[in-house]
């Protein structure tokens, strides 16, 4: 090691971050890189939620932090409107219908939403189409494990490319 070392590159916006990270909601872990695997993400883009974004920005390799991110700056608050009913009639029967069941429902356009069962009454199902975590804080423990500039072709296409399995 050289004493002439460059200052430590740090996270801003437009390099290729990868992050090792857990989330936990309530206190439970909801998320984890060890169950995929480090996230890459192009810094400033707006592809991980805000209040994260924000935290990340300065840290370098090998950094690690906690973060708290309010609902606002994670996936929204709660939206009263998102809550809707349909009759029982509905659902397939291969369907358990009890509260916290996620559903994957599409409309005539093929768009497809993911639901949560919030409440089962006699004859109707009343759905929650919020995010999950909307309205939920989010604990955040993030280390960065990679840092570099995006290149022009990922800034364009506004995502990360995967090297080659091959060649690194």
């Amino acid at each position: 090691m050289s004493d002439k070392s460059e200052a430590k590159r740090t996270v801003r916006d437009n390099d290729v971050v990868t992050i090792e990270y857990t989330l936990k909601v309530d206190g439970e872990v909801v998320d984890s890189s060890e169950q995929h695997g480090p996230l890459s993400y192009i810094h400033g883009q707006g592809h991980i939620i805000p209040g994260l974004e924000k935290e990340l920005q300065g840290m370098a390799v090998g950094e690690s932090k906690e973060v708290t991110v309010s609902p606002e700056e994670g996936y929204g608050v709660e939206d009263p409107n998102a809550f809707i009913a349909l009759p029982k009639s509905e659902f397939p029967p291969t369907i358990t219908l009890e509260p916290g069941v996620q559903l994957q429902l599409s409309d005539q356009s093929g768009q497809v939403y993911n639901a949560t069962i919030h409440e089962v009454k006699d004859d109707s199902v009343v759905l929650n189409f919020n995010h999950p975590l909307a309205g939920k804080t989010l604990h955040f423990t993030v280390k960065v494990v990679g840092l570099r500039e995006a290149t022009p072709e990922e800034l364009a296409h506004g995502h990360v490319h995967s090297e080659g399995d091959h060649h690194h």
